[in-house]
């Protein structure tokens, strides 16, 4: 038997002895064993495996797309840590994976929470609180990545913009397109804004100019705004997810998201 459940049993045989009713030890049972589920770790090892980050309102992705390299991550209450990844790919390209922690769509992956996707035009203010452990080994940047699309979900890669909101870097890796303006102020900072395009679709970077392992209330609104008034983003769009994780091109092992949050304005 695990230790909740040994738990559980023994707060249900004292409840019986001081004659609490059985609905009532069942209920308290449930909670017990709850919580557990609740606080309980996941390990994900397969290249596209995803599963609950603590609760139906975060997911987590182990992400392995840009190599054939193992990867492997635990999951907790919105949390996550990468426990092994053998990536070597070169930093002038795409990275091997992206673990990460996501609220709203990311492709046919949905959240249980109705604030998200909104459309563009309707959206209001958005803001994210999170906390990083990052190595100083390896080859990776620590990065949100805020996806818009034609439509509330996607079937496949979503056909509107990404937004990266690109925190640290280190080995040498950079944003890649062209450079659009420097030191933009937005949320407290100041941004360099890169342009680029993936297929059809839009990416614009936004690299933070003093790199940082943490942020509270970040308005991702604000990043949005700029996009939109820079002729980047419809306002018919849906912003369909907001994403944040490493992009590992080598290395990675020890990072870890420690706290992460979205909170959508009613």
């Amino acid at each position: 038997m695990n230790p909740s459940a040994q738990i559980a049993f023994r707060l249900a045989v004292a409840f019986l002895v001081i004659g609490l009713s059985g609905a009532s030890v069942a209920a308290v049972v449930g909670l017990v064993l709850n919580n557990a589920v609740s606080s309980a770790t996941a390990k994900l090892c397969a290249r596209d495996a995803v599963a609950p980050a603590g609760g139906k309102d975060y997911l987590a992705q182990n992400n392995v797309w840009g190599a054939e390299t193992p990867q492997c991550v635990t999951v907790g209450d919105q949390s996550l840590r990468v426990e092994s990844a053998e990536h070597h790919v070169p930093p002038a390209g795409a990275p091997a994976s992206s673990p990460s922690l996501f609220r709203g769509c990311h492709w046919q992956e949905c959240t249980d929470v109705g604030d998200l996707p909104v459309q563009v035009s309707a959206m209001p203010r958005i803001t994210s609180d999170w906390v990083s452990r990052q190595v100083d080994t390896g080859v990776f940047n620590a990065a949100y990545v805020v996806w818009f699309h034609s439509k509330p979900v996607a079937d496949g890669t979503p056909d509107g913009a990404e937004v990266v909101i690109w925190l640290r870097s280190r080995g040498g890796v950079r944003p890649g397109g062209t450079l659009l303006a420097g030191e933009v102020p937005i949320a407290g900072a100041r941004w360099n804004v890169w342009l680029a395009r993936d297929q059809d679709r839009v990416r614009l970077t936004y690299e933070r100019l003093g790199e940082v392992t943490e942020v509270r209330g970040l308005d991702v609104s604000a990043f949005t705004e700029d996009a939109v008034g820079r002729g980047q983003i419809s306002l018919d769009w849906y912003l369909v997810a907001v994403e944040a994780g490493f992009n590992l091109w080598s290395g990675g092992a020890g990072n870890a998201i420690e706290e992460f949050s979205v909170s959508v304005d009613e």
